[in-house]
């Protein structure tokens, strides 16, 4: 399988084109005061299903053949792939099947399912979620649609730089820098492309949770690095093992060095996102603000965009991040 190219990504805007929502870019001039730059956000907390995922999600089903589509896809995700593919699968006409933790957020599990999409509870302890859904692909000759390790998840994520580097030109702003978060490394990859297609001069930056900052790391050492834990941050959505093997090679070409963030710097950054920008973004969603607050991503005299990539957060959660400014 060839390299994904600029040239993918714009297919992929145009199979998107009236699909996925053109997200604001945003800005604030007391955030840019006290950072000494300008600082933008885009918004894919606003998307539909509220995450970017439906663009990586759509694209691929739409870029299956008629025949393939007829006999359905399958995933499997605790959360916001399941509801993206689930509204993709619907738009098009596509049978979808998503095998999913029967802990899941029940709203994850509700939406997932009011989009028309199987669900199949399963037992994260004792059961394999990728051996229940290669199953149901085996048994059904549905197709797969992994959550990011495929060039067509990767180049439809892809769009949503290519938006923020369309609206910054538009401003007749060129951009230093902009961070994507990154679990597999679908977003923040074909972010790079998307952004790099209109201003190679842009950095692009991969941010990640402490204690799973296996991106960072890998392209610090050059080859695939493991997190030793599965779980232990707030960043739910940003927990995989290991970079993925589609999304590595890409990641070593595109991206400058990861950007890894504490889970108070991302409450923190959940807060301001809500005070100063009035926007909500999941804990996962927010790492890459939270590296601009922090300046891990310097914006002093420069300029700046980050990707808030998603706002399903459960209000507990969310209610502790609002609390940190009390």
């Amino acid at each position: 399988m060839s390299m994904p190219t600029f040239a993918d990504v714009q297919a992929a805007a145009r199979r998107l084109d009236g699909i996925a929502i053109r997200t604001p870019l945003l800005e604030n001039p007391r955030i840019n005061d006290q950072l000494g730059g300008r600082l933008f956000i885009k918004a894919e907390c606003l998307q539909r299903t509220g995450s970017f995922k439906i663009r990586g999600a759509y694209n691929f089903l739409a870029s299956m053949s008629e025949a393939d589509r007829k006999k359905g896809a399958v995933g499997w995700s605790s959360g916001n792939h399941a509801q993206g593919l689930a509204e993709a699968g619907r738009l098009l006409g596509v049978k979808t099947t998503i095998v999913m933790p029967a802990d899941a957020p029940a709203l994850k599990v509700a939406n997932t399912r009011a989009s028309g999409a199987e669900v199949v509870l399963y037992d994260r302890v004792k059961e394999s979620r990728e051996e229940i859904g290669m199953g149901i692909a085996n048994k059904t000759g549905a197709t797969v649609v992994p959550p990011y390790d495929h060039p067509w998840i990767l180049t439809g994520q892809g769009t949503a730089g290519l938006e923020l580097a369309e609206q910054a030109k538009a401003l007749g702003v060129t951009l230093d820098a902009v961070a994507a978060p990154c679990s597999g490394g679908g977003l923040s990859t074909g972010v790079a492309l998307g952004v790099k297609g209109i201003m190679p001069n842009a950095t692009v930056h991969a941010g990640e949770p402490a204690g799973f900052d296996d991106l960072a790391r890998s392209l610090k050492s050059g080859r695939k690095e493991t997190n030793e834990k599965l779980s232990g941050s707030i960043c739910d959505a940003l927990l995989a093992p290991t970079p993925g093997d589609v999304t590595f090679p890409l990641a070593q070409q595109v991206l400058g060095p990861g950007l890894v963030v504490t889970d108070d710097e991302v409450l923190d950054a959940m807060e301001v996102a809500f005070r100063e920008f009035k926007i909500v973004v999941e804990p996962g969603g927010a790492v890459a603000l939270a590296a601009a607050l922090t300046g891990k991503l310097p914006v002093q005299g420069r300029t700046v965009a980050v990707i808030c990539s998603g706002g399903n957060v459960d209000h507990a959660t969310f209610a502790r991040a609002l609390a940190r400014r009390i």
